[in-house]
Protein backbone atom coordinates (compact mmCIF):
# COMPACT_ATOMS: atom_id res chain seq x y z
CA UNK A 1 0.00 0.00 0.00
CA UNK A 2 1.22 3.50 -0.80
CA UNK A 3 1.80 5.12 2.58
CA UNK A 4 0.64 8.48 1.26
CA UNK A 5 -2.88 7.14 0.86
CA UNK A 6 -3.29 6.58 4.59
CA UNK A 7 -1.98 9.95 5.69
CA UNK A 8 -4.76 12.30 6.87
CA UNK A 9 -5.17 15.45 4.84
CA UNK A 10 -5.78 18.89 6.30
CA UNK A 11 -9.53 18.67 5.61
CA UNK A 12 -9.98 15.46 7.63
CA UNK A 13 -8.18 16.54 10.79
CA UNK A 14 -10.67 16.85 13.67
CA UNK A 15 -10.49 17.80 17.34
CA UNK A 16 -9.51 14.88 19.62
CA UNK A 17 -12.46 12.79 20.73
CA UNK A 18 -14.89 14.20 18.17
CA UNK A 19 -16.09 11.09 16.38
CA UNK A 20 -18.23 12.53 13.61
CA UNK A 21 -18.38 9.70 11.04
CA UNK A 22 -15.63 9.99 8.44
CA UNK A 23 -18.02 9.12 5.61
CA UNK A 24 -20.14 12.17 6.36
CA UNK A 25 -18.89 14.86 4.03
CA UNK A 26 -19.78 18.48 3.48
CA UNK A 27 -19.21 21.83 5.10
CA UNK A 28 -21.67 21.11 7.93
CA UNK A 29 -19.76 18.03 9.01
CA UNK A 30 -16.48 19.92 8.91
CA UNK A 31 -17.98 22.75 10.96
CA UNK A 32 -19.38 20.36 13.56
CA UNK A 33 -16.07 18.50 13.69
CA UNK A 34 -14.15 21.68 14.39
CA UNK A 35 -16.78 23.08 16.79
CA UNK A 36 -18.30 20.04 18.49
CA UNK A 37 -20.25 22.16 20.99
CA UNK A 38 -22.68 23.14 18.22
CA UNK A 39 -24.23 19.67 18.17
CA UNK A 40 -25.08 19.82 21.87
CA UNK A 41 -25.84 23.49 22.41
CA UNK A 42 -27.33 24.98 19.25
CA UNK A 43 -30.77 23.27 19.28
CA UNK A 44 -31.15 23.78 23.04
CA UNK A 45 -30.24 27.47 22.81
CA UNK A 46 -32.66 28.01 19.92
CA UNK A 47 -35.43 26.29 21.92
CA UNK A 48 -34.81 28.34 25.06
CA UNK A 49 -34.43 31.69 23.25
CA UNK A 50 -37.56 31.12 21.17
CA UNK A 51 -39.35 30.01 24.32
CA UNK A 52 -38.72 33.39 25.90
CA UNK A 53 -41.33 34.77 23.48
CA UNK A 54 -44.08 32.51 24.84
CA UNK A 55 -46.89 34.46 26.53
CA UNK A 56 -47.85 33.58 30.08
CA UNK A 57 -51.37 32.55 31.11
CA UNK A 58 -53.69 35.17 32.64
CA UNK A 59 -53.28 36.00 36.31
CA UNK A 60 -55.47 34.25 38.85
CA UNK A 61 -57.75 37.29 38.68
CA UNK A 62 -58.45 36.49 35.02
CA UNK A 63 -56.66 39.61 33.82
CA UNK A 64 -54.48 38.96 30.77
CA UNK A 65 -51.52 41.19 30.01
CA UNK A 66 -49.17 41.41 27.05
CA UNK A 67 -45.69 40.04 27.52
CA UNK A 68 -42.57 42.03 26.67
CA UNK A 69 -43.12 41.33 22.99
CA UNK A 70 -46.79 42.34 22.91
CA UNK A 71 -47.99 38.74 22.73
CA UNK A 72 -51.05 37.50 24.58
CA UNK A 73 -51.96 34.00 25.77
CA UNK A 74 -54.14 33.47 22.69
CA UNK A 75 -50.95 33.61 20.61
CA UNK A 76 -49.37 30.69 22.48
CA UNK A 77 -50.01 28.01 19.78
CA UNK A 78 -48.43 30.13 17.05
CA UNK A 79 -45.41 31.05 19.17
CA UNK A 80 -44.88 27.44 20.30
CA UNK A 81 -45.19 26.14 16.74
CA UNK A 82 -42.61 28.64 15.47
CA UNK A 83 -40.32 27.70 18.35
CA UNK A 84 -40.61 24.03 17.43
CA UNK A 85 -39.96 24.65 13.73
CA UNK A 86 -36.83 26.67 14.50
CA UNK A 87 -35.58 24.01 16.91
CA UNK A 88 -36.15 21.19 14.42
CA UNK A 89 -34.24 23.21 11.82
CA UNK A 90 -31.33 23.48 14.28
CA UNK A 91 -31.52 19.74 14.97
CA UNK A 92 -31.41 18.91 11.27
CA UNK A 93 -28.38 21.15 10.92
CA UNK A 94 -26.45 19.17 13.56
CA UNK A 95 -27.57 15.68 12.49
CA UNK A 96 -24.00 14.70 11.47
CA UNK A 97 -22.98 15.37 15.06
CA UNK A 98 -25.74 13.12 16.41
CA UNK A 99 -24.31 10.26 14.35
CA UNK A 100 -21.20 10.08 16.50
CA UNK A 101 -23.31 8.08 18.98
CA UNK A 102 -24.40 4.64 17.63
CA UNK A 103 -28.17 4.46 17.71
CA UNK A 104 -29.41 1.71 19.98
CA UNK A 105 -32.07 1.56 22.68
CA UNK A 106 -32.26 -0.98 25.50
CA UNK A 107 -35.41 -2.31 27.18
CA UNK A 108 -34.09 -0.82 30.42
CA UNK A 109 -34.52 2.66 28.95
CA UNK A 110 -38.20 2.01 28.23
CA UNK A 111 -38.69 0.68 31.76
CA UNK A 112 -37.01 3.75 33.25
CA UNK A 113 -39.31 5.97 31.17
CA UNK A 114 -42.41 4.20 32.48
CA UNK A 115 -41.26 4.28 36.11
CA UNK A 116 -40.25 7.90 35.60
CA UNK A 117 -43.70 9.08 34.56
CA UNK A 118 -45.30 7.35 37.56
CA UNK A 119 -42.86 9.08 39.90
CA UNK A 120 -43.28 12.45 38.16
CA UNK A 121 -47.08 12.40 38.42
CA UNK A 122 -47.07 11.16 42.02
CA UNK A 123 -44.53 13.73 43.21
CA UNK A 124 -46.16 16.58 41.28
CA UNK A 125 -49.44 15.83 43.05
CA UNK A 126 -47.84 16.51 46.43
CA UNK A 127 -48.03 20.25 45.58
CA UNK A 128 -44.67 20.81 47.27
CA UNK A 129 -43.91 23.78 45.04
CA UNK A 130 -47.28 25.47 45.63
CA UNK A 131 -46.78 25.28 49.37
CA UNK A 132 -43.28 26.68 48.97
CA UNK A 133 -44.63 29.61 46.92
CA UNK A 134 -47.30 30.27 49.56
CA UNK A 135 -44.63 30.28 52.26
CA UNK A 136 -42.25 32.57 50.35
CA UNK A 137 -44.99 34.76 48.92
CA UNK A 138 -46.02 34.81 45.23
CA UNK A 139 -44.22 38.11 44.61
CA UNK A 140 -40.98 36.98 46.24
CA UNK A 141 -37.81 37.44 44.20
CA UNK A 142 -36.73 33.95 45.25
CA UNK A 143 -39.82 32.49 43.60
CA UNK A 144 -38.78 34.01 40.30
CA UNK A 145 -35.13 32.99 40.65
CA UNK A 146 -36.09 29.39 41.42
CA UNK A 147 -38.47 29.19 38.48
CA UNK A 148 -41.43 28.35 40.69
CA UNK A 149 -43.99 29.98 38.44
CA UNK A 150 -46.72 27.89 36.80
CA UNK A 151 -46.45 26.25 33.41
CA UNK A 152 -48.45 27.77 30.52
CA UNK A 153 -51.09 25.03 31.02
CA UNK A 154 -52.52 25.83 27.58
CA UNK A 155 -55.57 23.65 26.88
CA UNK A 156 -56.27 23.81 23.13
CA UNK A 157 -59.51 21.84 23.53
CA UNK A 158 -60.81 24.75 25.61
CA UNK A 159 -58.96 27.73 24.15
CA UNK A 160 -59.62 26.71 20.54
CA UNK A 161 -63.09 25.23 20.98
CA UNK A 162 -64.34 27.33 18.05
CA UNK A 163 -61.68 25.81 15.77
CA UNK A 164 -61.51 22.08 16.59
CA UNK A 165 -59.31 21.23 13.60
CA UNK A 166 -56.64 23.72 14.77
CA UNK A 167 -57.07 22.50 18.35
CA UNK A 168 -56.23 18.90 17.44
CA UNK A 169 -53.51 20.00 15.04
CA UNK A 170 -51.85 21.91 17.86
CA UNK A 171 -52.13 18.86 20.12
CA UNK A 172 -50.12 16.95 17.51
CA UNK A 173 -47.56 19.77 17.42
CA UNK A 174 -47.40 19.80 21.22
CA UNK A 175 -46.81 16.05 21.40
CA UNK A 176 -44.13 16.30 18.71
CA UNK A 177 -42.30 18.83 20.86
CA UNK A 178 -42.90 16.99 24.12
CA UNK A 179 -41.92 13.48 23.06
CA UNK A 180 -39.82 14.05 19.94
CA UNK A 181 -37.83 17.25 20.21
CA UNK A 182 -37.33 18.00 23.91
CA UNK A 183 -35.86 14.57 24.84
CA UNK A 184 -33.15 14.90 22.19
CA UNK A 185 -32.10 18.49 22.74
CA UNK A 186 -32.24 18.32 26.54
CA UNK A 187 -30.34 15.06 26.91
CA UNK A 188 -27.67 16.12 24.44
CA UNK A 189 -27.26 19.42 26.27
CA UNK A 190 -27.30 18.07 29.84
CA UNK A 191 -25.50 14.74 29.47
CA UNK A 192 -23.76 15.12 26.15
CA UNK A 193 -22.21 18.49 26.98
CA UNK A 194 -22.80 19.92 30.46
CA UNK A 195 -21.94 16.87 32.54
CA UNK A 196 -18.92 16.06 30.38
CA UNK A 197 -17.55 19.60 30.53
CA UNK A 198 -17.68 19.35 34.33
CA UNK A 199 -15.61 16.17 34.14
CA UNK A 200 -12.95 17.70 31.91
CA UNK A 201 -12.53 20.96 30.00
CA UNK A 202 -11.68 18.86 26.93
CA UNK A 203 -15.15 17.40 27.25
CA UNK A 204 -15.34 16.00 23.70
CA UNK A 205 -12.80 13.37 24.74
CA UNK A 206 -14.77 12.23 27.80
CA UNK A 207 -16.55 8.92 27.06
CA UNK A 208 -20.29 9.20 27.52
CA UNK A 209 -21.33 7.78 30.89
CA UNK A 210 -18.11 8.73 32.71
CA UNK A 211 -19.10 10.99 35.62
CA UNK A 212 -17.81 12.60 38.77
CA UNK A 213 -19.82 13.64 41.85
CA UNK A 214 -19.74 17.23 40.58
CA UNK A 215 -21.03 16.16 37.16
CA UNK A 216 -23.87 14.18 38.75
CA UNK A 217 -24.83 17.18 40.89
CA UNK A 218 -24.81 19.55 37.91
CA UNK A 219 -26.73 17.16 35.65
CA UNK A 220 -29.41 16.78 38.30
CA UNK A 221 -29.69 20.27 39.76
CA UNK A 222 -29.50 22.39 36.60
CA UNK A 223 -32.74 20.97 35.11
CA UNK A 224 -34.40 21.32 38.51
CA UNK A 225 -33.87 25.08 38.18
CA UNK A 226 -35.93 25.38 34.99
CA UNK A 227 -38.66 22.84 35.78
CA UNK A 228 -41.54 24.09 37.95
CA UNK A 229 -42.00 20.63 39.46
CA UNK A 230 -38.82 20.76 41.54
CA UNK A 231 -39.23 17.57 43.58
CA UNK A 232 -40.33 15.50 40.60
CA UNK A 233 -37.47 16.85 38.48
CA UNK A 234 -34.93 16.09 41.21
CA UNK A 235 -36.00 12.44 41.41
CA UNK A 236 -36.54 11.96 37.66
CA UNK A 237 -33.23 13.43 36.50
CA UNK A 238 -31.41 11.44 39.18
CA UNK A 239 -33.03 8.29 37.80
CA UNK A 240 -31.93 9.05 34.23
CA UNK A 241 -28.43 9.89 35.44
CA UNK A 242 -28.33 6.37 36.91
CA UNK A 243 -29.43 5.05 33.49
CA UNK A 244 -26.66 7.06 31.83
CA UNK A 245 -23.99 5.53 34.07
CA UNK A 246 -25.49 2.05 33.74
CA UNK A 247 -25.77 1.84 29.94
CA UNK A 248 -23.34 4.59 28.83
CA UNK A 249 -25.65 5.22 25.89
CA UNK A 250 -27.09 8.67 25.21
CA UNK A 251 -29.94 7.27 23.13
CA UNK A 252 -31.14 5.29 26.14
CA UNK A 253 -31.44 8.58 28.03
CA UNK A 254 -33.29 10.13 25.09
CA UNK A 255 -35.63 7.12 24.88
CA UNK A 256 -36.42 7.17 28.60
CA UNK A 257 -37.10 10.90 28.38
CA UNK A 258 -39.36 10.41 25.35
CA UNK A 259 -41.36 7.61 26.99
CA UNK A 260 -41.91 9.64 30.15
CA UNK A 261 -42.94 12.73 28.21
CA UNK A 262 -45.25 10.82 25.87
CA UNK A 263 -47.04 9.06 28.74
CA UNK A 264 -47.19 12.31 30.70
CA UNK A 265 -48.78 14.04 27.72
CA UNK A 266 -51.39 11.28 27.40
CA UNK A 267 -52.12 11.60 31.12
CA UNK A 268 -52.47 15.38 30.84
CA UNK A 269 -54.94 15.20 27.95
CA UNK A 270 -57.05 12.27 29.19
CA UNK A 271 -57.19 13.47 32.81
CA UNK A 272 -57.35 17.19 32.17
CA UNK A 273 -54.17 17.87 34.18
CA UNK A 274 -53.08 20.75 31.97
CA UNK A 275 -51.04 22.36 34.74
CA UNK A 276 -48.36 19.72 34.08
CA UNK A 277 -47.47 21.09 30.61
Amino acid sequence: MDKTTSRPTQSTVRPPGNDVPADTTGWRSELLAQRPWLTFLLPFIVYMVAGSFEPAPPHATGIEVDNWFGLRFEHYPVVYTIKLVLTIAAMLFVVPGYRQFPFRISPLAIGVGVVGVVLWIALAQLDFEDRLVDWLGPESTIVGLLGLGPRPAYNPLEQLVAAPAWAYAFLIVRFAGLAGVVPVIEEFFLRGFLMRVVVNEKWWGVPFGVVTPAAVAVGTLVPVLYHPEKLAALVWFSLVTWLMVRTKNIWDCVAAHAVTNLLLGIYVVTRGQWQLW
